[in-house]
Order: structure tokens, then C-alpha cells, then sequence
């Protein structure tokens, strides 16, 4: 029997190369769409380099994506590309929209025209929720979006499925919540904070501020994300699902977590500057994944303590490499 093919949109992101890793481990023929650009960002795949297929593509040409899913007719499609910083998203709306909202109609129209038997899954987001009525949040509960991205995001997961109840595409959705690794972006608060914690340890960084240190999120490992994302396609009918740790922990105690591991105490270096407050602060985003745990099986298998740790140590040799 053939070996699966998926195809990647996001590819150089956190989340698409650790998909691109789970796939390959599973012998799938793995490719991935990027966009061209003058400058070639592939950091987070040079490690995969050889072991996949790279096409050229982007979510705002319909042709591209209709070319790139009439060539490789894959099995399975993982839409995770998109505009995913909620700053830009204010600064800049319309790209959000272009890319994160009808970068999804252009892709599941090029799939429904050009290979329809294709699984699909949908990146959707707990920004969906914005303000919600009730906590925790179940696939259930109402949209609210409070934000360009979390609005973006709410446009992409309806068309995802209305495609399902119109054309019988098997599209599913997956409502992530905050998700980290060693490869998120350093503009991100979670390696912001793990990543000033090994620079002051190193002598690199004298102080780091920070926030709204009561901000509560829901966080857990993008690895944990990504083999939830595989399990939804592997079920015989598509649905939509919560992707969770299932538990809040405030970025205060992020930093406690990520100092204490140094052996350093967090007040001697770190300070609150109102600048850094999120005029959107979201209420009490938390998921509940009964839903998943009970029909796919999925559960997290890494702590918030053992994440935070694991990143820590990540950046300490980064830093240490670079002395």
C-alpha cells in the first residue's frame, strides 16, 4: 500500500514543522506549500531538508493553491498557515483577513474543484471566543471574537464547516489554545519570558519587563497540538475539537516556574510596564477537552512545569552557544 501524502500550508512555522516531523516519523510523503519571498525563511525545517517536497504557493492565488492540490492529490491538508500575531492584526487588519479568513475560502474551494476526497484540517483558535459567557470553553460555546485574528479566525472555521454540511468535504477544525515550543517566535510572552530567564542566568540581560503578570492562559506543548491535529484525520467523520491543556496558570507563575528552575528569584529582575498591557485583555480562556479525551483518546502528555522547563533549557543553550 502507498504511503499517505500530506500537504502543509505554514510549513515553516512552529506547528507545521513539528506536524512535518510527526508525519515523516509516520512514513507519510510530506509536502509542504511556502510562500516565495525575497528573504527565505526555513530555520525551523533545515533539518528536514531531503526528506520532503517544498511547492511554491500562497493563500492569496487561487491558482497556486489549485496547482499545488491537482499535483500532489494528497490524502490529507493542514491549513496552518495564517497572520497569527494579535498585535499585527490591529495594525494590520485587511492583510489578517486576506490570509487568515479568505486564505481559507481560496483553499477549500481549489480542494472542493480540484480533489474533493482530500481530508482537511482547519487551524481555528481559542481567540474565537474572545469574551466568553462560560468557562471553561467547550466546541459548544459562542463566538465572541475581540480582535482582527480572533474575527479572522471565526470567518475561517464557519466556511470550513459550511463546505462540510454543503459538499460532504471532510473538513475539521481544531480550536487551539496557546501553544509553545523552543521554535515560537521570541516576540511570543511565554519564550520572551523563558528566554530572558537564560540570558539573565548567563549574565546576557540585566531585567525583562513584562505586563499584566495576573493574565491567566491555557498553555501546553506544540507537540501535544500537532498529534491532535493527525488523530482528527485518522476518524472516519469530520468534527470539530477543543486543543488544550484543559487548565489556566497566570504569567506570573510562568515566571516563577521559569526563574525558580535557575535558581534566580524573578523580583530581583523582573518589572511591570503598562506598555506591555493588551488593551483586548481576553477573560478566562480556558478549553475544555472532555470531547477530545473521549472520542480521539488525545490527552497532553507533557505538565505546564515540565514545558516551561523544557524551553528554558532550550534557551540556555542557544544563548550558550552563541557566548
Amino acid at each position: 500500500m502507498a504511503n499517505k501524502k500530506a500537504l502543509i500550508t505554514g510549513l515553516t512555522g512552529q506547528d507545521g514543522s513539528y506536524l512535518a516531523e510527526l508525519l515523516l516519523e509516520k512514513n507519510y510523503q510530506v509536502f509542504g506549500l511556502v510562500r516565495r519571498s525575497s528573504s527565505s525563511n526555513i530555520s525551523r525545517i533545515d533539518h528536514l531538508s531531503g526528506n520532503l517536497k517544498i511547492i511554491s504557493g500562497d493563500l492569496l492565488d487561487q491558482c497556486s493553491l489549485m496547482d499545488a492540490i491537482a499535483d500532489t492529490q494528497p490524502d490529507e491538508i493542514y491549513n496552518l498557515a495564517s497572520q497569527s500575531y494579535i498585535p499585527v492584526s490591529w495594525t494590520q487588519p485587511a492583510l489578517t483577513a486576506e490570509y487568515t479568513a479568505l486564505g481559507v475560502s481560496r483553499l477549500l474551494e481549489s480542494i472542493r474543484r480540484c480533489y474533493p476526497p482530500a481530508k482537511f484540517y482547519q487551524a481555528s483558535s481559542s481567540e474565537v471566543f474572545g469574551q466568553p459567557d462560560e468557562s471553561p470553553q467547550t466546541e459548544r460555546t459562542a463566538f465572541r471574537p475581540r480582535n482582527p485574528y480572533g474575527v479572522a479566525k471565526a470567518y475561517a472555521h464557519w466556511m470550513s464547516v459550511n463546505y462540510r454540511q454543503q459538499y460532504q468535504m471532510f473538513a475539521s477544525c481544531g480550536i487551539t489554545y496557546t501553544h509553545e515550543s523552543p521554535r515560537r517566535g521570541t516576540e511570543f510572552v511565554f519564550r520572551k519570558i523563558t528566554r530572558a530567564a537564560a540570558a539573565i542566568k548567563l549574565g546576557l540581560a540585566q531585567d525583562l519587563k513584562l505586563g499584566n503578570l495576573e493574565a491567566r492562559r491555557d498553555w501546553c506543548y506544540a507537540k501535544d497540538a500537532v498529534r491532535a491535529m493527525w488523530m482528527m484525520l485518522q476518524q472516519e467523520k469530520p468534527d470539530d475539537y477543543i486543543i488544550a491543556s484543559g487548565e489556566t496558570h497566570t504569567v506570573k507563575e510562568l515566571v516563577e516556574c521559569a526563574f525558580n528552575y535557575l535558581g534566580l528569584n524573578w523580583q530581583d529582575y523582573v518589572s511591570v510596564d503598562p506598555a506591555f498591557y493588551r488593551p483586548d485583555e481576553p477573560v478566562e480562556l480556558v478549553g475544555c477537552i472532555d470531547k477530545i479525551t473521549a472520542r480521539l483518546g488525545w490527552k497532553p502528555e507533557y505538565s505546564f512545569q515540565q514545558l516551561v522547563e523544557l524551553m528554558v533549557e532550550n534557551d540556555l543553550k542557544e544563548l550558550s552557544n552563541h557566548q
